[in-house]
């Protein structure tokens, strides 16, 4: 399986082709198949979408899952583990105040 992603424009948000336009959700993408370059250059070119690119994914109950680890974490979105997220003057987190 494939999927085409890339990046709104607008907002900089990940999104994927559903087959007929842009979702932010990876559960909303549609197989690409080999036609995944001449649309990501149909799109680009459209100005819908910022650098989209195919990627590798496999089928499962709950919609497509990327395969590589690097494309499953930004499908998640921009924060996934807000526990590990430091704030700058957390002195706790051991962040220096100036």
């Amino acid at each position: 399986m494939k999927l085409l992603t890339g990046n709104d424009l607008a907002t900089g948000d990940v999104t994927w082709w559903t087959g007929s336009g842009w979702s932010r959700h990876v559960e909303d993408a549609a197989d690409v198949g080999e036609d995944g370059e001449r649309i990501a250059h149909g799109e680009e070119a459209a100005q819908r979408v910022n650098v989209p690119y195919v990627i590798d994914a496999v089928a499962t109950p709950e919609g497509p899952r990327p395969a590589h680890i690097k494309d499953r974490i930004r499908a998640l979105g921009p924060t996934v583990r807000s526990d590990l997220t430091l704030k700058p003057a957390d002195p706790d987190a051991g962040a220096w105040v100036i």
